[in-house]
């Protein structure tokens, strides 16, 4: 029975001050869990054939040692021997020389660290008209053709907008031209080639036109996409003063070789290689 009514308000009171006491107590709702986005693709280095590399063991300082891969990827390391540590990257490598060392039962829980010290292996040549052009390591996963011609300084005045790459994809030779102005322009990564060790980057020489006769400045320019005989015009700082652009010629020869002279008109496009030859004007 409940009490009276002159302690019933008190009562009520006190009551609803256990329920959120009660409330209060009780664990927090935990949200429904969210996946997490993909982890990044790791870009750690892979070890090759020429790498020197220092490797040491925790509490162990008589194990540090300090070598070459060989040309087969071996390594040779105390108490194991022979370790293939080529084509593995070094988190890989430490766990393969840890496995063996805790196997003989040399180390119980063996901590191992692989540090290279030169990169050799695992090189991308890049030629022809770039800044900066030698042999450059892959050192990390995912390097694409435009990260190695940012290491080679770009490509050089003189240079062609299209580069070409050569290597080898599971055993097969692959040659592929890549239009570097058409990729960025579209922004498709996957045309971005992903690079491969022995690869070989050729940056080759940018297609010109040649102009003479009665022209402000006569000589060799680039040839533009698309470029017509008016821009070519514009280019050479178009004609003198006792030039015209009637009666031009054009000295063009084909996959033959063969020479053959045209007139063509303003809007015609060129041709790499083709010779402009601006005539002085008769009146």
């Amino acid at each position: 029975m409940l009490p009276s009514k002159v302690f019933r308000i008190p009562f009520l009171i006190c009551l609803l001050c256990v329920h959120a006491w009660a409330a209060a107590q009780a664990p927090a709702p935990v949200p429904a869990a969210v996946p997490a986005p993909a982890a990044e693709a790791s870009r750690e280095y892979v070890l090759g054939a020429g790498d020197i590399v220092r490797i040491s063991v925790f509490q162990n300082p008589d194990l540090t040692t300090e070598g070459r891969v060989s040309e087969t990827g071996a390594l040779t390391f105390p108490l194991i021997g022979s370790v293939p540590l080529g084509g593995r990257t070094v988190s890989a490598a430490e766990a393969l020389i840890a496995a063996r060392l805790r196997e003989g039962g040399f180390v119980l829980q063996p901590q191992v660290t692989v540090l290279p010290v030169q990169i050799r292996g695992n090189q991308v040549a890049v030629l022809g008209h770039v800044n900066k052009p030698g042999r450059y390591p892959l050192d990390t996963f995912n390097v694409r053709v435009t990260d190695m011609l940012a290491n080679a300084g770009g490509i050089a005045t003189g240079g062609d907008d299209v580069i070409v790459l050569v290597g080898t994809r599971d055993g097969q030779r692959i040659r592929r031209e890549l239009d570097l102005p058409a990729l960025f322009q579209r922004g498709d990564a996957d045309a971005d080639v992903l690079l491969s060790p022995g690869d070989v980057i050729y940056a080759r020489r940018a297609d010109v036109f040649y102009i003479y006769g009665e022209v402000q400045k006569p000589g060799a320019f680039r040839l533009e996409r698309n470029m017509t005989v008016m821009q070519a015009l514009a280019t050479g700082g178009g004609p003198t003063l006792r030039g015209t652009v009637r009666g031009l010629r054009i000295h063009r020869r084909d996959p033959q070789g063969s020479l053959a002279v045209i007139e063509p008109s303003l809007e015609d496009r060129l041709r790499p290689d083709d010779i402009i030859y601006v005539k002085e004007s008769l009146f």
